[in-house]
């Protein structure tokens, strides 16, 4: 029997409280500025532990991909709370537009309210693909621009944050100064400003010369890397709270940002056109936003640089690293950008990567796990370990594994050798063994 979906109108703007689940959280604060800017009531979700995977668990099917069974569990892990009023409750979601199960997250998660009983709460969808076209939740101009600004201040907040905190000589310094920001950058986005090019670009040099000014002692650490699928390399729900068990083994941890995948995705656009044809209107409009973008991503990356810290090379040089390693034309899931992005840590001297990825999600084992051994053949000193994440898989295995890559790190780390290029033979796992009955 088909079901008649309540939908999100334009006028629970005012009356409903949209939950969102917990993912990047230090762009997600600042997108909640930004939402509320706009007339949006919303509140971040940081319900986590293992009975929320346990509730999505009764309600999806465990084929599904994981992140979608952790943001369901976790949407009604909160509806079941009784913390709000379900008569004035709604629930954000977002959709990748592509060929990769997200974008039927929301027809799951549909699904799954009828089932557990909540079958009129209304869920919107956040997505640039023009998706859920009668949802009375748009992404106009005006609330991208600000979503955009959101993305590139949280990134640079999180790139800092992380080159400053292991090394601080007061501990929590760092954290403070990202709230101290949040809280400036909500004050600004709520007044309607801050989001232009030209303001972004005069606070990025604010914004570093800040954590610039953090008393630190800089003492050699192991640098790890982080890549993978999208919610499971950002979400601490996703990942068992990945940064925080990597910084406990006293490690400086890097995330690549999230405008990496935002101009990826709109990369891929107009990929599609130079791949299979179509309007031409459409590469020469994406061409022009990824522009501006990289005005703006390079004036950030300045800022980093000039301050003394590290900064990655801007997307459009990031488009050049898979060469000769795998097509741009591969793109399901985080496609190409994934591999792309383990190259820039490899060479950006954080080599130890730990690539986080959906159990059975495919795309991202061809794309992750599919591309470490060649990336450990251009780049012999690359100590990639992939992880999977999967309601079955016990934290305990994940952080043993973890471990491991971190005593190769370590060792390398007290007693530098010179790494030797892997053999055919090796990149292939070994040589075969024979037995004999």
């Amino acid at each position: 029997m088909e079901y008649n979906y309540p939908k999100f109108t334009p006028e629970m703007k005012k009356t409903h409280t949209i939950l969102i689940p917990n993912m990047a959280i230090t762009q997600f604060r600042l997108l909640e500025y930004a939402l509320r800017y706009d007339g949006y009531k919303c509140e971040i979700l940081g319900n986590c532990g293992s009975a929320v995977a346990q509730l999505g668990l009764k309600y999806v099917h465990n084929d599904t991909c994981y992140p979608a069974l952790l943001v369901i569990g976790q949407f009604l892990d909160a509806l079941n709370s009784g913390k709000y009023d379900l008569e004035h409750t709604a629930l954000l979601i977002t959709q990748t537009g592509g060929g990769c199960r997200a974008s039927n997250y929301i027809h799951l998660l549909r699904k799954a309210l009828v089932k557990a009983g909540y079958p009129n709460i209304p869920v919107a969808s956040l997505n640039f693909s023009g998706l859920e076209k009668d949802s009375g939740f748009q992404m106009t101009l005006p609330l991208a621009r600000r979503a955009i600004a959101s993305v590139f201040y949280g990134d640079m907040l999180c790139a800092l944050r992380n080159q400053v905190a292991p090394y601080e000589n007061e501990k929590g310094a760092a954290d403070k100064m990202v709230d101290l920001w949040v809280e400036r950058l909500g004050r600004v986005l709520l007044a309607g400003r801050g989001f232009t090019s030209r303001e972004m670009k005069h606070t990025f040099p604010l914004i570093a010369k800040d954590f610039k000014s953090i008393p630190v002692t800089r003492v050699p650490k192991v640098k790890v890397g982080v890549v993978g699928e999208i919610y499971v390399k950002y979400s601490p729900l996703g990942n068992n709270d990945l940064q925080k068990f990597l910084e406990s083994q006293d490690c400086e941890v890097n995330f690549p940002g999230l405008m990496g995948f935002v101009q990826y995705c709109i990369f891929n656009m107009g990929e599609d056109h130079v791949l299979y044809g179509g309007k031409l209107a459409m590469k020469m409009g994406t061409d022009q936003l990824l522009n501006w973008l990289d005005s703006v991503e390079r004036s950030m990356l300045k800022a980093e640089a000039d301050a003394g810290f590290y900064a990655p090379g801007p997307f459009k040089e990031l488009v050049e690293k898979p060469e000769g390693i795998i097509s741009l034309g591969a793109k399901m899931g985080e496609g190409w950008l994934l591999t792309a992005e383990m190259i820039e840590l490899v060479q950006g001297g954080y080599g130890n990567i730990v690539c986080a990825q959906p159990f059975g999600c495919l795309p991202n084992h061809i794309v992750g796990k599919g591309m470490v051994n060649k990336i450990r053949a251009m780049y012999p000193s690359a100590n990639i370990t992939p992880i999977d994440y999967d309601p079955s898989a016990t934290r305990v295995n994940q952080e043993n594994r973890i471990k491991l890559m971190l005593a190769v790190a370590k060792e390398r780390l007290n007693a530098p050798a010179e790494v030797k290029p892997l053999t055919a033979e090796e990149i292939a796992g070994g040589a075969p063994s024979l037995s004999h009955v």
